[in-house]
């Protein structure tokens, strides 16, 4: 089974990215297509890019970045959980992108987003760009969250609707198929 990393990309206290991210690790689990992991990137702890060498020399002096390079090696394909903060891509998540370049190529993305009104989908839309440039395929297929609080409840925990759920396997449906046709170019770029 190809290895999907589920990564929580809010890293600010009070967040409800884990909250997210275990109601689609559920989904995920049910859907059986994966082996799962989920990375928070609070936990992994990146500071602000601190590589004196081109991420494409793969020259790291940083244990937290050969960490964070083993971590995205292993993975087959992501999904990232992201909000939406002032219209884009959280820093968390781009830094965390930034850190890496071949590690990241040829594996397929998609994107569990939130926020208000917006869903947290020009976030989604910018690191669909992002993603792009280091060679990795983004599904068309994703998960929108309105009005995220309105999900959250007393307890912290997240509350996904149907139509989330049926969102979210589609797009692993999708990332599923895209993992398997990438594999040759992930094994010989490697």
């Amino acid at each position: 089974m190809p290895r999907l990393h589920v990564i929580i990309a809010s890293t600010r206290p009070g967040r409800t990215g884990p909250a997210v991210a275990d109601w689609f690790t559920a989904v995920a689990e049910k859907h059986g297509g994966f082996d799962i992991r989920v990375v928070d990137l609070a936990e992994v702890g990146l500071p602000l890019l601190d590589e004196p060498n081109h991420p494409a020399a793969r020259e790291y002096t940083k244990q937290h970045t050969k960490d964070w390079s083993a971590t995205v090696d292993e993975a087959d394909a992501f999904v990232f959980v992201a909000p939406e903060y002032n219209y884009g891509i959280n820093a968390a998540l781009k830094n965390a992108i930034d850190y890496l370049y071949f590690e990241w190529q040829y594996k397929p993305v998609g994107i569990v987003s939130y926020g208000n009104t917006s869903a947290g989908l020009r976030a989604a839309q910018m690191t669909k760009q992002v993603v792009t440039t280091l060679k990795m395929v983004p599904v068309t297929e994703s998960v929108a969250i309105h009005f995220i609080g309105s999900h959250i409840g007393d307890d912290g925990s997240f509350t996904g609707t149907e139509a989330m759920a049926e969102a979210a396997t589609g797009m692993l449906d999708e990332i599923a198929k895209l993992a398997e046709a990438l594999r040759p170019l992930r094994e010989s770029a490697s």
